[in-house]
């Protein structure tokens, strides 16, 4: 063979050789990759072969499976109370995809968990077709329902996000407005379209405001404050007149911060007396006082500044509340009273307000129960988890105390529910740079507890751009309260 021959025929070889390993590579190596590709068409295809297993809220299933006609997708997923709980279930759409709990436990709602392995081979043997497990969630139906009237009642955006202080369970995650996932379930252009048309809506229905947004505090922060200032020893007697003076100058700057109690009622106001009339100026001291340091370490061991996809979560895939690095003085004093770059999201606020009424212990929020086969045996149950130890039960127990004398005789007094002892705070926040022109948010964050033990914590956002209301009538208090009130009553009233 001469020299031009043999070089082309180890060419070839060489390029036979690349083409068998890569063969092999793709078959043994990214075979797993490739078969589970969200863009491989036939992945597809067999998420919506059989009916999909349930999701299940109180004991029963607020999701189906429609048999359609085509030749690839049989089923097509359906929703009970569907924008109710959309926020929970997200959705299973042939032409858009999974979101939320869909597609957290997609192996398991469509069967092919490797966990339900046995389950699959009876099935075969008894010529049954493949059948979902189940995913049983923690929500409260009844405080779901309280939390999604109150704001749909009110034309609000917003959101309500209901704990269970002592485990962490979820009972109610609402954000509005919302959408019906069954209105995009299936494989249509018009599934499509409908995707993209709730995408571009300025209401932004598509939104989870209980989870994946965040927001000024604003007054509700002070619950945080005052326990910061209570553990650090910057304040020791909550009756003890503070003598800070109302308004309240910020440190290093001529600008003064008034309350809407008047100064008559907040000058040199003690804590349990500014907790009740929710005063600025004695929140604005503490946080000066005690640093933006001491103030962020409390922040975070309530779970703010945690990573975004934090296993700290659970199931629940929350953005982090954020206490800001490397603040002046004037910025640490206004994050005492919740604004400056301070943000949070709902759930974050639901847990600072467990914690305390916890006893200072905060648990791992969660909202999947138990995974269950489809023949109802337990694939795997959810145990309550200790985050931390946030403060002590002392410092918490003296929080408790201000926060019920703030539903009894201040601004809370709009969550009071006869038998239960109640603890609320209001709260409003500035938005933007000109206030004047945006209308402020309203917060309001309560906990409820019956003799038994039995709790809830509650945290209600307001955002009042759609609603029909003048800016005078914007209050945690007046908007914020009756919802968590209902809400509390849904679960501890039954």
């Amino acid at each position: 063979m001469n020299k031009p021959l043999r070089r082309i025929a180890i060419f070839c070889g060489l390029l036979m050789l690349a083409l068998l390993l890569r063969a092999n590579w793709l078959q043994y190596v990214d075979a797993e990759k490739l078969a589970t590709h969200k863009n491989n068409r036939r992945v597809q295809i067999e998420q919506f072969a059989t009916p999909r297993g349930d999701i299940i809220v109180g004991g029963a299933p607020i999701t189906g499976s429609q048999k359609v006609d085509g030749a690839e997708f049989m089923y097509r997923r359906t929703y009970k109370n569907g924008p109710m709980y959309a926020p929970v279930t997200g959705y299973a759409s042939q032409a858009v995809g999974m979101s939320l709990l869909e597609k957290t436990y997609d192996s398991v709602l469509s069967g092919q968990d490797d966990r339900l392995a046995f389950q699959r081979f009876t099935d075969v043997l008894t010529g049954k077709e493949r059948r979902g497990g189940a995913v049983i969630t923690t929500i409260d139906p009844k405080a779901q329902e309280a939390a999604y009237k109150g704001l749909t009642d009110l034309n609000a955006r917003g959101s309500v996000v209901a704990l269970d202080p002592r485990t962490g369970k979820v009972l109610a995650l609402v954000s509005t407005p919302s959408y019906d996932p069954a209105s995009f379930a299936g494989n249509m252009f018009k599934d499509s379209d409908k995707f993209q048309a709730l995408n571009a809506d300025k209401g932004k229905p598509l939104a989870n405001r209980a989870l994946r947004e965040t927001f000024p505090p604003g007054s509700t922060f002070k619950i945080l404050t005052a326990t910061a200032a209570l553990e650090h020893g910057v304040i020791t007697d909550i009756d003890a007149p503070s003598g800070v003076a109302s308004p309240y100058k910020l440190p290093q700057s001529t600008h003064k911060v008034g309350s809407e109690a008047g100064d008559a009622v907040c000058n040199k106001a003690s804590l349990k007396t500014a907790m009740q009339h929710s005063c600025n100026n004695v929140f604005l001291d503490a946080a000066a006082k005690l640093g933006q340091d001491k103030m962020r370490e409390t922040a975070e061991k309530f779970g703010f500044n945690k990573d975004v996809y934090s296993d700290d979560f659970g199931d629940l895939r929350a953005v982090k509340g954020l206490y800001p690095q490397n603040l002046d003085k004037p910025g640490t004093a206004l994050t005492g009273m919740g604004q400056g770059s301070l943000t949070s999201t709902p759930m974050q606020m639901a847990m600072v307000t467990a914690a305390l009424a916890n006893d200072g212990k905060l648990m791992q929020p969660y909202i999947v129960d138990e995974l269950q086969s489809p023949g109802l045996s337990t694939v795997e149950k959810h145990e309550p988890r200790e985050m931390s130890q946030a403060v002590s039960a002392e410092t918490a127990r003296k929080v408790q105390e201000m926060m019920e004398h703030t539903a009894r005789e201040g601004s809370a007094r709009k969550a009071q529910i006869d038998g239960i002892t109640v603890g609320g705070k209001t709260g409003t926040a500035q938005r933007g740079v000109d206030v004047k022109k945006l209308v402020p948010y309203g917060w309001f964050v309560s906990y409820g507890k019956k003799s038994d033990g039995t709790s809830v914590a509650v945290a209600v956002f307001i955002d009042p751009t759609d609603m029909d209301i003048s800016r005078e009538d914007i209050s945690g208090g007046s908007l914020g309260a009756p919802i968590a009130r209902n809400v509390m009553k849904a679960v501890l009233q039954k």
